[in-house]
């Protein structure tokens, strides 16, 4: 039975990617411009709360799976009583109120590590049954598994359709629109394909596709590959200019920076799109070859955009611009060309709210401003009401005078960071504490470069979590105690609570370790300072 089950999957997947594929030349074939994109979104911040409605109408109140029907049910609200707290409060007011109701689902919740209990009562949910119930053409793609493993999320034709409007303002604003640029990303169930093609309708198509995997042990597998092959080629049959994707691995990145030199002396500026930790090695690579890359712009999401990484990266002339992106979301901001701050975004308030709430770290009594976010369109793959994430920063509206305020996007997000931390002997290390110690103080000291060092919290086979810090072998390394000694002495200097707590306790139980390894990435590439893994997992991978 398990194998018919998984014929079936696999012949419903086969059938829904068809569906795909059949409508992609008619999106492909749509034509939008600058001031048509700008009537869109206009109209969607001007319309949120009854987009809001719709959309709560049609995946949750219309929807037996999912979860937050009986949230809401528990709570007393039906889909009048909706209506009518969001005419009556507004939006926003309406989602407060809601939380405080319990209707909300937290970042384990969503993920389906952790049943949904309210009143007493037990809610059990998967991560799938947060999907749109309405996608009909979609291929299948997984997160990113930067905060466990990778969870699967449905690309859908009018997703895309959807996002077509702001892909042309993120562009415009970013400086790349009617500029040649270049991208590196993955081949699905990476982002590669949707970056490729998205800019289509607006004539904005990359100059080259170029992708870290392909296939091998550390690739993607046959029905990716396929699938990246016969998409590729319907698009081409739209437009010929579309590139095929070129596998280009991490240290390889010299080949853009080439690109981009030769880019600029032609038309004097180009673009590339990457992960943060991506461009960071064409800047470092740039750097090393003596290439100047002033006329280029980078526009980057996925990871953290820290001051230490964009420091390099626009140490080489290059501007850099954050975006703040999730998989199962779609873009949440897009990077103020504006900002003094090296990770600011305007919040696209025209298919997203946002709400804070307190997040209390009880290990030491702090407390952070997380991030709820709900899902305004119809289109989303993702329906979210209220849904932590793993994230939280600070959060205002003021005037920048950029293109993006002038739509209606004026709440800004910034210096935006996880609740990612490493755990050992009791105490909680909060991420924003090590990046630094991490990204600045170690390099400083010891040679190297933020991509250079990363702090692995390992559960063994015992069940026990052991701290290791990997050290790249490029970097020369005498005492290794010496090493562990500047990360103690660094976090005590912070002058955080929680830094001192965890120097005081890690110290004394020994729990730090060095080991001369290349830092780990995720399954999509991405490199974060922080990363956790079980190690019996791991060796029966290797």
């Amino acid at each position: 039975m398990q194998r018919r089950g998984q014929r079936l999957s696999q012949w419903n997947q086969l059938r829904v990617f068809a569906a795909f594929i059949k409508g992609l030349p008619h999106l492909l074939e749509e034509r939008i411009g600058l001031e048509q994109a700008r009537s869109v979104v206009r109209r969607r911040i001007e319309e949120r709360e009854s987009n809001f409605i719709a959309s709560a109408e049609q995946g949750i109140f219309n929807n037996p799976r999912s979860p937050y029907g009986r949230l809401l049910e528990l709570a007393g609200c039906g889909v009048g009583d909706l209506r009518q707290i969001v005419r009556d409060r507004g939006l926003d007011a309406s989602l407060q109120a809601l939380r405080e109701a319990g209707v909300c689902v937290t970042f384990e919740e969503f993920k389906g590590h952790r049943p949904i209990v309210r009143g007493g009562e037990v809610i059990e949910a998967h991560s799938d049954d947060f999907n749109n119930p309405t996608f009909r053409q979609y291929y299948s793609v997984a997160t990113g598994g930067s905060t466990g493993p990778p969870r699967r999320v449905l690309v859908d034709l009018e997703h895309w359709r959807s996002r077509l409007p702001t892909q042309v303002i993120k562009n415009h604003s970013s400086g790349i629109l009617g500029v040649p640029f270049a991208v590196w990303a993955e081949i699905p169930p990476g982002y590669g394909l949707e970056a490729t093609l998205l800019g289509l309708p607006h004539g904005c198509v990359p100059d080259r596709w170029f992708t870290p995997v392909w296939k091998g042990s550390g690739g993607s597998g046959l029905r990716f590959r396929m699938a990246t092959r016969i998409a590729v080629e319907v698009a081409r049959s739209v437009d010929r200019s579309v590139p095929r994707p070129e596998y280009l691995p991490f240290d390889q990145a010299g080949v853009i920076a080439r690109w981009a030199e030769e880019k600029i002396g032609e038309q004097g500026r180009c673009g590339l799109i990457a992960h943060v930790s991506k461009a960071l090695r064409v800047a470092l690579e740039a750097d090393r070859m003596g290439i100047d890359l002033t006329g280029l712009t980078i526009t980057s999401g996925g990871e953290p955009a820290t001051q230490a990484k964009v420091d390099l990266i626009t140490k080489t002339g290059a501007r850099f611009i954050p975006h703040y992106f999730c998989a199962e979301i779609g873009p949440i901001g897009f990077g103020c060309p504006n900002s003094p701050y090296p990770n600011e975004q305007h919040l696209l308030l025209d298919h997203l709210a946002m709400i804070t709430g307190r997040r209390e770290l009880a290990d030491f009594g702090l407390s952070v401003d997380a991030f709820y976010f709900t899902t305004l369109l119809p289109s989303a793959p993702k329906i979210l009401l209220n849904v932590e994430t793993d994230d939280y920063g600070v959060v205002e509206t003021r005037s920048c005078g950029c293109p993006l305020e002038e739509l209606g996007f004026t709440t800004h997000i910034r210096d935006v960071g996880s609740f990612s931390k490493a755990t050992g002997e009791g105490v909680t290390l909060l991420g924003s504490d090590i990046e630094r110690v991490l990204e600045e103080d170690l390099p400083a000291r010891f040679g190297g470069t933020p991509l250079d060092y990363q702090l692995v919290e390992e559960e063994d086979e015992q069940g026990f979590t052991r701290l290791v810090l990997l050290v790249h072998p490029s970097v020369t390394i005498l005492d290794e105690e010496a090493v562990i000694g500047t990360v103690y002495a660094e976090l005590q200097r912070s002058g955080s609570v929680s830094a001192s707590y965890s120097r005081a306790l890690w110290s004394q139980a020994g729990a730090l370790r060095v080991r001369r390894q290349e830092p780990l990435l995720s399954p999509r590439g991405k490199f974060l300072p922080l990363q956790a893994r079980r190690v019996a997992e791991s060796r029966r991978n290797q």
